[in-house]
């Protein structure tokens, strides 16, 4: 099995970050590569769809309110990994309120490439999309 992680440092008071990511549907407020999300089964599931016309089945696995974080799986999607999890989390920042830190991490099992091909992969998605989020909250 593979992972890797991404951290960023993003401009907003750690509830501002989670109300705009914290919903399982809302990757389009905040992320490019993902203009459509339709929310299935009660919300649980989403299909999302990227500008190439890809489409990627998630379902939702854990969620904590409290904690601010949500993991997921990845059920249909056209990259080279099976038994894909990934969690998004909003961590406070010691003795600041008007920045958070974002983690997006992520484990998988390769199929057809490399450990390194995908943890590059996975960690060039997490750090456009984190990198856009900070833009979208700068904004």
């Amino acid at each position: 099995m593979a992972s890797t992680s991404v951290s960023r440092t993003v401009p907003a008071s750690p509830d501002k970050v989670w109300s705009l990511i914290g919903g399982f549907d809302a990757l389009p407020d905040w992320l490019p590569y993902i203009p459509e999300s339709t929310a299935l089964e009660g919300g649980r599931v989403r299909r999302l769809a990227n500008p190439d016309g890809d489409v990627i089945v998630e379902r939702l696995v854990d969620f904590n309110e409290a904690e601010r974080h949500y993991s997921y799986a990845i059920l249909e999607a056209p990259f080279p990994v099976t038994g894909y999890v990934s969690t998004l989390r909003v961590h406070a920042v010691d003795g600041r309120d008007d920045v958070a830190e974002v983690q997006w991490s992520g484990r998988f099992t390769p199929d057809g490439a490399s450990a390194a091909e995908v943890e590059e992969l996975f960690a060039g998605i997490y750090a456009d999309g984190l990198d856009a989020l900070s833009q979208t909250l700068a904004a």
